[in-house]
C-alpha cells in the first residue's frame, strides 16, 4: 500500500466502487475480480483503473475474469488503459475512455479569480436552469460534465443574464467530490472553466471531501493541473465480446 496520503485516498474511492473486495498491489500488479455489480463501469462491462502504477480490474463473470486475467498478464500496467493495447489482446466492443484521473490535496490548491467584470454566483443546483448552457455546449460535452447529477450547489457565471459557465460536483464513495465543469463555446478560452471549477473545489475542500477530476480531453486536463490537481492514473471501460 502506498504511503502517499493522496494516492491512498484515491485508491480507496475505486476499491469501494468495485463493490467487492479488491486492492491495488505493488507497482506493476494487476488485481482482477468478478463483480457483476461494479460501479467502475456500465453493468456487464469490464472496468480497469490504474493508480500509482498498479491496477484493479472488475469483470462481469468468472469466465470473463479468467480471459481478462490471462490476456492482460502480457501487458505492462501503463498500457492497460490504452484501447489499442487492450484491443490487441482481447476482443472488445464499445469502449469508454481512456480518462485521466486527477486528485487534489488541499495544500496544493491554486484558486482562480474570475475575469474582470464577471463573478461566480453560488446557488442551489435545482434553482439554476442549465438547459441553455448544455444545449450550447452540445450533448457530448454536457454528458462529460455531468452537471445534471451534481449534489453540490451550482457555481455559475452569467453574461446578459444567461449562464455561460457552470461547475459543481457529485458526491462519490470514499468521500470523493467528482468535479464537473461546462463552458459555452463562445466563452471558452477566457478562464471560466478554471474560475467556476475553483469555486466547486473550494466548496468540496471545506466539506472535507477529496476533489476528483476525470478528464478525457487535453483542455480539461490543463484546467485541473492549473488548479493544483495531480494526475495519479487513468480509467478504461469496455464491452468484452
Amino acid at each position: 500500500m502506498s504511503r502517499d496520503p493522496l494516492l491512498t485516498r484515491a485508491r480507496s474511492v475505486w476499491q469501494e466502487l468495485a463493490s467487492v473486495p479488491v486492492s491495488f498491489g505493488p507497482a506493476g500488479g494487476i488485481d482482477v475480480v468478478v463483480s457483476p455489480g461494479s460501479r467502475i463501469c456500465p453493468r456487464g462491462w469490464t472496468g480497469i483503473v490504474v493508480l500509482g502504477g498498479a491496477a484493479v480490474v472488475t469483470a462481469p463473470s468468472r469466465e470473463a475474469a479468467a480471459r481478462i486475467r490471462t490476456a492482460l498478464a502480457g501487458l505492462p500496467v501503463d498500457r492497460l488503459t490504452d484501447p489499442e493495447s487492450v484491443g490487441g489482446v482481447l476482443p472488445t466492443g464499445e469502449v469508454l475512455g481512456p480518462a485521466v484521473l486527477a486528485y487534489l490535496a488541499e495544500e496544493d490548491f491554486r484558486p482562480a479569480a474570475p475575469p474582470t467584470g464577471l463573478r461566480v454566483e453560488e446557488a442551489a443546483a435545482a434553482s439554476v436552469d442549465l438547459g441553455g448552457l448544455e444545449r450550447a455546449a452540445g450533448a457530448a460535452d454536457a454528458d462529460e460534465a455531468g452537471l445534471d447529477e451534481m449534489s453540490s450547489p451550482a457555481f455559475v457565471v452569467r453574461a446578459a443574464g444567461q449562464v455561460v459557465a457552470a461547475a459543481g460536483y457529485r458526491a462519490w464513495p470514499g468521500r470523493a467530490a467528482h468535479v464537473g465543469v461546462l463552458t459555452a463555446p463562445a466563452w471558452r478560452g477566457r478562464g471560466l472553466a478554471r474560475t467556476t471549477g475553483s469555486s466547486a473545489v473550494r466548496h468540496a475542500l471545506a466539506q472535507g471531501l477529496l476533489p476528483q477530476w476525470r478528464a478525457r480531453i487535453p483542455a480539461s486536463r490543463k484546467v485541473a493541473v492549473a488548479l493544483g490537481f495531480s494526475e495519479l492514473g487513468s480509467q478504461l471501460c469496455f464491452e468484452l465480446r
